[in-house]
C-alpha cells in the first residue's frame, strides 16, 4: 500500500488528458459523418491511456538508469531517481503493462473491424507494435531516439496523425481528408508540450549528453520554434474551420485560443526552468480543451 502513491506518480496521470485528445477528435468527426460505437470509444481510450502510461514508466526507467534524472533536473521527481521504486520493479511493471496493451489492442481491433477488413486488421496490429516501440525506446535501450533530437518527429506522428486519423478509421473504415488538418494541428500542439518540457530541461540534458531538439536549437531559438508550433496549430485550425464550415458551433475551439495566447505570453517572459515547468500543465490542458471544443463543434449540428 505504501507504494501506491509512488506508482501513481510514476504513471504521471496529468499527461493522460493530452494522450486522448486525438481519440476525441477522431471520434467526433466519425460521429459527424454518421458512425459511432461506445465499445470502440472506450477501448480506444483505454488502449491510448495504457500506451501513455507505458511511455511514462519507460521514460522513468530509461532516464533513471542512464543517470539523466539527477539533482539538476527541475520538475516532479521521478520514481527511480528518488529510489522509492527500483529499476527491476519498474521493468516488471513495464512488461505487465505491455501485456495489458496487447489485450486491449486486440480487443479494440476486433471491436472495430471484426473478422472482416483483413488489411485494416494487419495495419492496426502493426500500428500497435510501432506504438509500443515508440513508447519504450524514447529513452530506453542503447540508442534511444529521444537522445537524438527525434522525439518531436515521433510525437507529431503518434500524438497527432496516428491518434486522430487512426481513431477516425476505427469507425469509418477509410481515411478521409476531413481529419487531416485537425490531426496536424493537434500534432503541432503535442510537439509544443514536448518542446516545453525540453526547454525546461535544456541545461540538465546538455550536461548528461541528452540531445533534444531544444538542446540543438538553444533556448532562444527553441522559444521561436515554440511560437511557430502553437501559432501554426492555431492558423491551421482557423483555415480548417473556414474550409469545412457548417455552422457557428464549428468555431467553439476559439475559446481554447485564450489560454493558448496567455501561454505564449508567459513563454516570452520565461527565463528559468521553473518558468517553463509551470506552463506544462497549462499547455497540456489547453490542448485537451482545444480538441474537446473542436470535436463538440462538429457534433452539435
Amino acid at each position: 500500500m505504501k507504494k501506491i502513491g509512488p506508482w501513481l506518480s510514476a504513471m504521471r496521470l496529468r499527461t493522460l488528458p493530452l494522450s486522448v485528445s486525438g481519440i476525441i477528435l477522431g471520434t467526433s468527426f466519425a460521429y459527424y459523418n454518421g458512425k459511432f460505437s461506445w465499445w470502440v470509444l472506450v477501448l480506444a481510450i483505454l488502449t491510448t491511456i495504457s500506451l501513455q502510461i507505458l511511455s511514462n514508466l519507460a521514460n522513468d526507467y530509461g532516464d533513471g538508469v542512464k543517470g539523466t534524472d539527477n539533482e539538476d533536473r527541475v520538475g516532479p521527481q521521478r520514481a527511480i531517481q528518488s529510489g522509492v521504486i527500483s529499476p527491476e520493479e519498474m521493468l516488471e511493471a513495464i512488461k505487465f503493462n505491455i501485456v495489458i496493451i496487447i489485450i486491449l489492442t486486440i480487443s479494440l481491433i476486433w471491436a472495430a473491424f471484426g473478422p472482416t477488413n483483413f488489411l485494416f486488421l494487419l495495419l492496426f496490429v502493426a500500428l500497435g507494435g510501432l506504438s509500443v516501440y515508440a513508447a519504450l525506446y524514447y529513452t530506453m535501450g542503447d540508442s534511444p531516439y529521444g537522445y537524438k533530437a527525434l522525439g518531436d518527429v515521433f510525437v507529431f506522428i503518434f500524438f497527432g496523425l496516428i491518434s486522430t486519423i487512426g481513431s477516425y478509421v476505427l469507425y469509418m473504415h477509410k481515411v478521409d481528408h476531413l481529419v487531416l488538418m485537425p490531426a496536424v494541428a493537434l500534432g503541432l500542439l503535442s510537439v509544443g508540450v514536448l518542446n516545453l518540457n525540453n526547454m525546461r530541461d535544456i541545461e540538465s540534458d546538455e550536461k548528461v549528453g541528452k540531445v533534444t531538439f531544444a538542446v540543438k536549437l538553444g533556448l532562444k531559438r527553441s522559444k521561436t520554434y515554440h511560437y511557430a508550433l502553437i501559432l501554426g496549430a492555431m492558423l491551421i485550425t482557423l483555415m480548417f474551420s473556414l474550409f469545412y464550415f457548417v455552422e457557428p458551433y464549428n468555431f467553439l475551439f476559439l475559446i481554447a485560443f485564450v489560454p493558448l495566447g496567455l501561454h505564449l505570453s508567459k513563454i516570452r517572459k520565461a527565463k528559468k526552468a521553473k518558468d517553463f515547468d509551470s506552463q506544462l500543465k497549462v499547455l497540456a490542458l489547453s490542448t485537451f480543451l482545444f480538441s474537446l471544443l473542436l470535436g463538440i463543434g462538429y457534433i452539435l449540428y
